[in-house]
């Protein structure tokens, strides 16, 4: 597991974004598993400025970890929207290479199987992950277990508090969600875990330095082959302070 701290939120974005071009380059159909929420914004919009300077997209399979149950995708709060805004709608993605759960389907255990038969046929070459402040990776929740494939969830009570800030109405938070299991996660080629801001500095410390237990989901990460932390230096902060060789190196 590689640790790269940075100063800034746009630092790291630019550094992803760095390495998913070279994950871009390097195949003939590149398949990036993408996150939402605040974390992995400077990492879309340096791919963006990237795309502007000549990086050819058009080839690149996506596959979303995560969509709320209950609203539409044209919710304005939905993943569906947020992906759009920030990324599909800015760069030359073909739009049958995209590919994010339907929340709202009728059968939803069927969804669930058809994301599974997509993650299938489109192995994750270069997998973003943020992290919950109670260790959630995509919305994987800490439980005494951990599902292995694509399966609905209920999410807590401190992720629906942490999401309210995106709703104008609390109530209108989504309690449950479908989201990609472990299992899909892991069989990603690379991995990039996002954190930012001081709120998530303890359970990084906890994720990258503790044990592997399923009541800090992001803590199986430890038993991947290739994955690569990168904080700015509030989320960053337990671990310089467990650490002092790795403030020393930054220094």
């Amino acid at each position: 597991m590689r640790i790269r701290i940075f100063d800034s939120s746009q630092e790291a974005g630019t550094y992803v974004s760095a390495l998913a071009e070279e994950v871009v380059l390097s195949r003939s159909q590149p398949v990036l598993g993408l996150a939402t929420g605040s974390t992995p914004v400077p990492f879309y919009d340096a791919l963006v400025n990237l795309w502007m300077c000549g990086l050819d997209l058009s080839k690149v399979v996506t596959i979303n970890l995560d969509e709320y149950i209950g609203i539409s995708s044209e919710h304005p709060q939905s993943y569906h929207h947020f992906m759009r805004e920030h990324l599909f709608d800015r760069v030359d993605f073909e739009s049958g290479n995209i590919y994010l759960p339907h929340g709202d389907a009728p059968d939803l255990d069927a969804e669930c199987r058809r994301y599974d038969d997509v993650i299938a046929r489109h192995p994750i070459d270069f997998q973003i992950l943020g992290i919950g402040t109670n260790g959630h990776i995509g919305f994987n929740e800490p439980d005494d277990l951990l599902l292995a494939r694509t399966h609905i969830v209920e999410l807590r009570p401190e992720t629906v508090a942490s999401n309210a800030r995106f709703f104008d109405d609390p109530r209108e938070v989504p309690r449950r969600a479908i989201t990609m299991g472990v299992q899909a996660i892991l069989q990603a080629e690379q991995i990039v875990l996002m954190a930012f801001g001081f709120e998530k500095a303890a359970i990084v410390a906890r994720a990258v330095l503790g044990s592997v237990r399923t009541d800090v989901p992001a803590s199986i990460l430890q038993l991947h082959r290739k994955v690569t932390v990168v904080l700015d230096r509030q989320a960053a902060a337990d671990l310089l302070g467990q650490h002092p060789e790795l403030r020393l190196s930054l220094s």
